[in-house]
């Protein structure tokens, strides 16, 4: 296993104990790079610092739920969706809805008729194919995700709050780097 292998159980960094310590000196993947460094001290674990280290952070936002949207009784998949209507300001389809959260159609589908239950979003089907809905949030919709988005910041302010502003501005401008060399490259590097 690796340092980003990203996995629950051994805390996302693969870490012998399986507990999520940290070793001396560091976080779990320091502790796993230096145990990489005993035993192929040849590698360059550069790489794994750094994804190892985005694994195990998304990781542990994930297990931490978001706790504002959980009050409300959202998953942040639904409330990406319900975020997406408000942030275009018009109908989507749920093929563009799959883009703009990064969703299968799948999941959009099983989701959409979730919150169709809630009376948070409508469909509609298209006058012209009858095979295209156009989704759009209710009133009770916008009304959740306006009063719920001050609230998720302020959650999301005091998660980073270990981090100074300058340094969340810098974190902020290498990731938006790293995300826009991802989404151009990827498929390119599966192949």
């Amino acid at each position: 296993m690796t340092a980003t292998d990203g996995g629950a159980n051994d805390g996302g960094a693969g870490a012998g104990s399986g507990d999520g310590r940290t070793g001396p000196g560091g976080d779990t993947v320091a502790a796993v790079v230096r145990q990489w460094h005993a035993v192929r001290p040849d590698l360059d674990t550069g790489p794994m610092e750094i994804i190892g280290r985005i694994n195990r952070c998304a990781a542990l936002l994930q297990q931490a739920e978001d706790a504002p949207l959980r009050r409300a009784g959202l998953s942040r998949a639904e409330f990406d969706l319900l975020g997406a209507l408000r942030r275009t300001g018009h109908e989507l389809t749920p093929g563009d809805l799959a883009r703009e959260t990064f969703s299968s159609g799948a999941a959009v589908t099983k989701r959409l008729k979730q919150l169709t239950e809630r009376a948070l979003v409508e469909r509609r089907g298209d006058t012209r194919d009858r095979r295209v809905a156009h989704v759009r949030l209710t009133d009770a919709g916008r009304d959740l995700v306006d009063g719920i988005l001050p609230e998720q910041l302020a959650y999301e302010s005091a998660v980073l709050s270990g981090v100074d502003a300058p340094r969340q501005g810098e974190l902020a401008a290498l990731l938006g780097g790293l995300l826009g060399q991802l989404e151009g490259r990827l498929d390119a590097l599966r192949a």
